[in-house]
C-alpha cells in the first residue's frame, strides 16, 4: 500500500485503500507514510460507492472501519443534498505552548497578521490540527510557506496539519474561509480536508463562533476554485460532508 501510494506523489495527496469483507474498511497512505484518517478521501470513496451500490443508496446509515480512528458514521444524504456526511472522531484538546511569534517564519507571514481576538489552538479530530487565525482573508488566500521549513516546524511540535483561517469568506454564505497545510504527508498543501475543518468546527464551538447548525466551509488559496466542505454538529458528533467527481475511473494492476 505504501509504494502505491509513493508512485501517487504529486497526483493525489492521499490513496484510500477500501475493502468489503464482513463491513466496509478504509486504511489511508499519503507518500510518505500511512494516515491516521482522511476526511476528503473518506467523503470521495464514501460518496462514490454509496452513489453507485444499489444496497449502500437506500441506507441512511453506514458503519465503516478505519484502521486508526476505529468504527465511523457514513449519512446518506445523496437524495436530498446530493452529498454524503461523516461523523468525525472524537475531538481531543491538546495544549500548546506556541504563540503567534513562532507562526511567522513557518508559515511566511508578516508580525500583525495572526489576529489577536482568537486564540491559537491544538485540536485533534483525526490529526492532530493547530489552528491559526488571520486577520485578513485576502493575506490567508495568498501566503505560499516553504514546505521544508513548514515540515520541520511540524514534526518538531508534533503537527499533523496546520489549518489557517478567517472568519470572514470570500463568499458570504459560508461561515470561514480555510487552508490547511500538510507537508509532514508529502506535500504542502491540502484542496480540501474533512479532518482539519472538522478540528476547526469544534474550534468555533469551543470560541462560541458557531451554534452547530449545517454551515459551509470554503478552502484553498488564490491558485484553485475553492472547495466547500459541509460541517453539521448533531447529537454531539461533528459531521462533515460533501460530494465528489470522479476524474479516472479503470482498473490498477500491480
Amino acid at each position: 500500500m505504501q509504494e502505491i501510494a509513493r508512485q501517487h506523489k504529486g497526483f493525489v495527496s492521499e490513496v484510500i485503500y477500501c475493502s468489503s469483507h464482513d463491513g466496509i474498511f478504509l486504511t489511508y497512505y499519503s507518500s510518505e507514510c500511512e494516515v491516521s484518517f482522511c476526511g476528503h478521501g473518506t467523503i470521495a470513496c464514501m460518496y462514490n460507492l454509496v452513489k453507485n451500490t444499489e444496497t449502500l443508496l437506500a441506507c441512511s446509515e453506514i458503519p465503516i472501519h478505519t484502521n486508526k480512528k476505529g468504527v465511523l458514521t457514513v449519512y446518506n444524504r445523496i437524495e436530498e443534498q446530493d452529498a454524503v456526511f461523516i461523523s468525525a472522531p472524537k475531538p481531543n484538546y491538546i495544549s500548546t505552548s506556541l504563540k503567534p511569534n513562532d507562526l511567522i517564519g513557518p508559515l511566511s507571514l508578516e508580525r500583525g497578521d495572526i489576529s489577536n481576538e482568537l486564540p491559537v489552538d491544538f485540536i485533534d479530530a483525526g490529526l492532530r490540527t493547530l489552528l491559526v487565525p488571520l486577520r485578513s482573508t485576502a493575506k490567508l488566500i495568498e501566503i505560499f510557506p516553504n514546505e521544508a521549513d513548514l515540515k520541520q516546524f511540524c514534526l518538531q511540535n508534533g503537527i499533523d496539519i496546520i489549518v489557517v483561517f478567517s472568519m470572514n469568506a470570500v463568499d458570504k454564505n459560508h461561515i470561514a474561509h480555510t487552508r490547511v497545510f500538510a507537508p509532514k504527508f508529502g506535500y504542502l498543501e491540502d484542496p480540501a480536508t474533512g479532518s482539519g475543518n472538522s478540528a476547526f468546527g469544534y474550534y468555533m464551538l469551543k470560541h462560541k463562533l458557531w451554534n452547530g447548525s449545517l454551515c459551509s466551509v470554503e478552502q484553498g488559496g488564490n491558485d484553485r476554485v475553492f472547495n466547500v466542505v459541509k460541517l453539521h454538529f448533531q447529537n454531539d458528533n461533528m459531521l462533515f460532508g460533501g460530494r465528489a467527481t470522479t476524474r479516472i475511473d479503470g482498473f490498477y494492476y500491480y
